[in-house]
């Protein structure tokens, strides 16, 4: 039972970072209606941006907040140079002017950082572990992470639902024809939205880097993931995109924890080792085909929001 509440905490911890980079996907996709796959770049920069700014500041804390404006410019420039040209235009065309700027940027980061990877030490006090209950011991890192994103989840929402900008980005995705024969300033109010975006991402990479190896191409798996999320909570929904991140980070992280002990019942060892996690992954996208056959607008649509 101690070991499970520690893999639940584990799979808390995956979805907060997920819905971080699925937050800033649904707000992109929901008002401008654009694929972006050059989300998970935004994410790698922000790991790279908060490496080097721990290096340059000596401070974990100052390096995480320049990461998060280092991103926020670096998407509001990404969109007025490249993304702008793609308004209107096919999902296809998305899709190939996004993944274009996915390998732009994994060259870019081997010409400005190199091809070797990077670290990111946590500061001392970050190393040890909490007694959460009697018994289950977690770092303290891992807790950063979930409060920090309850955190950014809460404001997010505030300024989404209470703000005069949320009501301009919520009335963007309804009509935005309508918005913009309002006086409002579109063009800048999808700056806005997609520096927004990117700011989350770079959060998410920045607060994931001293987890991982800060390296070329790291966003391009979590993405997928980040995709699968808004597909389950509902495409352009806040709140479906927090429920879902949750529910996947729980079921990646049990199932890989769990299911190779439970197939050892009835495989050898390195069969269960092997299929196992492959059996968690492919829970994943079995939920969301259910989704997407039985609930196609997903969990929280976003009209109900």
């Amino acid at each position: 039972m101690l070991y499970f509440i520690e893999q639940c905490l584990n799979g808390m911890q995956l979805g907060m970072l997920l819905f971080l980079l699925a937050a800033g996907l649904t707000l992109v996709f929901g008002i401008m209606d654009l694929v972006n796959l050059a989300h998970g770049s935004l994410y790698m920069l922000g790991a790279y941006f908060a490496a080097t700014f721990a290096i340059l500041t000596g401070s974990f804390v100052i390096a995480l907040v320049l990461a998060i404006f280092a991103s926020l410019l670096a998407g509001m420039v990404l969109e007025v140079v490249a993304i702008r040209r793609l308004y209107g235009r096919d999902h296809l065309d998305h899709v190939l002017g996004t993944f274009g700027l996915l390998l732009f940027f994994n060259e870019l980061v081997r010409l400005v950082w190199g091809p070797a990877g990077m670290t990111l030490p946590l500061p001392p006090q970050m190393l040890t572990a909490v007694q959460i209950i009697p018994g289950v011991y977690y770092p303290i890192y891992r807790l950063v992470i979930i409060l920090a994103t309850l955190t950014v989840a809460v404001l997010l929402y505030v300024v989404v639902m209470r703000t005069r900008l949320g009501m301009l980005i919520r009335a963007g995705a309804s009509n935005r024809e309508m918005v913009g024969a309002l006086g409002v300033n579109i063009k800048l109010l999808y700056t806005l939205v997609f520096g927004l975006g990117a700011a989350l991402a770079g959060f998410a990479g920045a607060m994931e880097a001293p987890i991982l190896t800060v390296q070329i191409g790291m966003g391009e798996n979590i993405l997928i993931l980040a995709f699968v999320v808004i597909i389950i909570g509902g495409i352009g929904s806040i709140r479906g995109a927090f429920v879902a991140a949750i529910v996947v980070g729980l079921i990646d992280t049990i199932g890989r924890a769990f299911l190779p002990d439970l197939l050892r019942l009835v495989l050898n060892t390195n069969a269960a080792a092997t299929l196992g996690p492959s059996l968690s992954s492919m829970s994943i996208y079995m939920l969301m085909a259910g989704i997407l056959v039985f609930r196609p607008e997903g969990l929280f649509p976003a009209a109900s929001k």
